[in-house]
């Protein structure tokens, strides 16, 4: 004779309506007194049972995992709305935009505890046919910090995004920097444009677009010191930019640069020319101390610029406006110096990185590749050698 089970033993059955098999369980009672039953469905008995095993599992391990019905959209989007505190605004809408457009598209569907790491290796490979290695990596990161996040809130019992590495991607937008010939081309179309100075402090002390833009007079010396020991030069502060905190990129960021003289002509004009903007305005100039400004005083965005850039470079001959951006002119400084023999180390000052490795790295294609001081040097000792 079969024995019949306990009562709270659980029991198996047949469910017409989901046409799946139901296997539950009671565990007891919880601190209201009610009785706590767990389920597992499957389309035969024993995935029913076996799902049911997993639930327990979850249980016994303390983890309040989330709905069946939790996906990798929710996770994200989630994370996109809490996780993201205290970033600035800009980058947010950078995270958002690759969210909702390669990884909700390819993964929000599935569910995230059924989320493998095979899957995610798939999708990553999959997006390296058309994105670069270094944007790979931002939603590759996106996506684990989503599930990190999930985790954490007991959603899901681990994270395998975790386990998938990135794959290398396309190449990226290849780094160009204008040869002296086309500097000058540049300068010479850019006078009597309103980002004329702008162009020629950017080319000429390397600043980064994010740091010229919120450039105040303030922090422009147009005179220096001459009288003072040591003479003080012509120079600008950078030590601002358009980040969140208005600080700048790194420490080393924060310089004080001299001022060629090409430089202190442009921005006596650019002074000038503001007046000029200034009372056409009338009370619709807002005053913000800036020295580049759009026509009513307020602060240029990259977009503002980037479309003001390639006007000038649309008359240049033998330059396509559409392959530059305004960051190019600081690549330009640095490969200009580097052609002049200015050392490594006096040109990562200069644009303010904080190691020689960071300049070699980023303007690795600028950089004066043949080591030359070696050679001169000894070409100098040893001169006329051969005739001793």
């Amino acid at each position: 004779m079969t024995k019949r089970r306990s009562r709270g033993d659980g029991g198996l059955h047949w469910d017409d309506k989901r046409q799946r098999w139901i296997a539950t369980v009671s565990l007891g009672y919880d601190g209201r007194g009610k009785r706590i039953v767990k389920r597992g469905s499957g389309r035969t008995k024993t995935e029913a049972k076996a799902k049911l095993k997993e639930v327990i599992r979850d249980y016994e391990d303390g983890l309040a995992i989330a709905p069946s019905g939790y996906t990798v959209k929710h996770a994200v989007d989630d994370w996109l709305a809490y996780g993201l505190a205290g970033l600035d605004g800009a980058t947010v809408a950078k995270y958002t935009t690759l969210c909702r457009r390669h990884i909700i598209p390819a993964l929000g569907a599935r569910k995230l505890r059924d989320l493998t790491a095979d899957e995610v290796d798939k999708w990553l490979a999959d997006k390296a046919k058309v994105l670069s290695t270094s944007t790979l990596q931002v939603i590759r990161s996106c996506l684990n910090r989503a599930v990190k996040r999930a985790m954490v809130r007991d959603k899901v019992k681990r994270n395998v995004v975790e386990l998938c590495s990135v794959p290398t991607g396309q190449e990226g937008r290849p780094s160009k920097a204008l040869t002296l010939v086309q500097a000058e081309a540049v300068l010479d179309a850019a006078a009597d444009t309103p980002l004329h100075a702008y162009i020629v402090l950017s080319l000429l002390t390397g600043g980064r677009t994010e740091e010229l833009r919120p450039l105040t007079w303030d922090h422009v010396d147009l005179e220096g010191t001459p009288d003072a020991d040591p003479p003080i030069p012509p120079h600008i502060a950078v030590w601002r930019s358009v980040r969140a905190s208005g600080d700048t990129k790194t420490r080393k960021s924060r310089r004080t640069l001299a001022l060629p003289a090409r430089c202190v002509e442009a921005l006596t004009e650019q002074r000038k020319a503001q007046d000029r903007e200034r009372e056409k305005a009338g009370e619709q100039w807002k005053e913000k101390g800036l020295v580049f400004t759009s026509a009513v005083g307020t602060e240029l965005d990259a977009a503002n610029v980037r479309r003001a850039y390639r006007r000038v470079l649309a008359a240049v001959d033998g330059l396509d406006s559409a392959d530059w951006t305004p960051r190019e002119l600081r690549h330009s400084f640095v490969s200009l110096l580097s052609d002049n023999g200015v050392p490594l180390e006096e040109i990562s000052r200069l644009v303010g990185h904080s190691s020689t490795a960071v300049t070699e790295k980023v303007y690795r294609k600028q950089i004066r590749p043949v080591i030359q001081t070696g050679a001169v040097t000894m070409d100098r000792i040893f001169e006329g050698g051969e005739d001793r």
